[in-house]
């Protein structure tokens, strides 16, 4: 699959005061493609399932 054809998710945690502050995901079955919504074009993470997992439980306890 090329990053054209990925399916991006906004962050339901998207702040509603900041429209442009947020995080987008991409997720397949071996991939979690994590870009920024400001800058679609910009730079972009490609994480295993297991680290993004690792991620979010980590940002979760803050």
């Amino acid at each position: 699959m090329s990053t054209a054809d990925l399916h991006w998710i906004k962050s339901s945690y998207s702040s509603s005061n900041e429209p442009g502050d947020c995080l987008e995901v991409a997720p397949t079955a071996t991939t979690i493609h994590v870009r920024d919504s400001k800058n679609t074009d910009g730079p972009r993470l490609a994480l295993t399932p297991q680290a993004w997992a690792d991620f979010v439980t980590y940002a979760s306890q803050s």
